[in-house]
């Protein structure tokens, strides 16, 4: 019975981290002032972007974080496959969707870490422009959101790890990234 209160506990912070990334990926202002399309597809995206972010932060950890990582891995793609089924996607087709999914994740994941890693701004601009403008190009918004990116992996790779796995996650604000001269010296990430 006690260890059952403990893992509930967890659950419930696990919850609380996932809900915190799609909250952070649902701002308005990615839609309206960013232009990332407000479809399903856009917004996953953006929870990408986000949950890649979240998931790199814990890379290094130790097992126990490791294991809370596993369990917000599991609950986002518990949440997709719930979203599929409330879609009207059939009980048939929603294993071969998650698995395109989780495809789209590993893909972003790869492609986005290394230019995080390198803080390439350009690059990684580049690849938001394939997965999160595919249709219309936005250089400017794909450069904001590069920006924007990099702070936050900033930010989070400062915040200690006990807050983080608390549910406590720090995200810089979007705003913030958007009408700014991000060309200059002063500005690189």
């Amino acid at each position: 019975m006690l260890f059952g209160l403990f893992r509930r506990r967890s659950r419930d912070t696990e919850l609380k981290v996932y809900s915190g990334i799609v909250a952070q990926a649902r701002q308005p202002v990615f839609y309206s002032d960013y232009l990332v399309p407000d479809t399903i597809d856009g917004r996953y995206d953006m929870i990408l972007v986000h949950a890649i972010l979240f998931f790199r932060r814990l890379q290094g950890e130790n097992k126990k974080v490791a294991e809370f990582g596993q369990g917000v891995f599991d609950l986002f793609f518990a949440d997709m496959d719930a979203s599929l089924r409330e879609m009207g996607v059939t009980d048939t087709r929603v294993p071969k969707k998650v698995k395109v999914m989780g495809e789209a994740f590993y893909g972003r994941a790869d492609a986005y870490t290394p230019l995080l890693t390198g803080k390439d701004v350009d690059g990684l601009a580049d690849a938001l422009g394939r997965n999160v403008f595919p249709d219309r190009p936005e250089p400017i918004a794909q450069t904001a959101l590069a920006h924007y990116m990099l702070e936050a992996d900033k930010k989070l790779a400062s915040q200690e790890i006990g807050k983080i796995v608390s549910g406590d996650l720090d995200w810089p604000d979007p705003a913030g990234f958007l009408g700014r001269d991000l060309s200059g010296p002063d500005n690189k990430a």
